[in-house]
């Protein structure tokens, strides 16, 4: 059930993502593989610079969607240089 619910986490982050960062749609594979690794960078980052949010599937979520953010707003800079 915890893959389960890291691949929805990751899908649906994914998709956020997408929509904030305009451009960027990757398909639903891709969708999930931005918001988990999205998760993953997120996770490295923001505790680092003080920001922790509570626990559930709300903050999980919000967390990747950020992490997924930072990542296709480096991706879209490599693609620009």
């Amino acid at each position: 059930m915890g893959i389960l619910a890291m691949l929805i986490t990751g899908a649906i982050a994914g998709w956020l993502a997408g929509q904030l960062v305009k451009g960027y749609g990757f398909g639903l594979i891709g969708n999930i593989a931005v918001g988990i690794v999205g998760a993953f960078i997120a996770g490295l980052i923001l505790p680092r610079i003080g920001f922790v949010m509570g626990g559930g599937m709300g903050a999980a979520i919000l967390h990747a969607t950020l992490g997924a953010v930072i990542l296709l707003f480096l991706i879209r800079l490599v693609k620009q240089g």
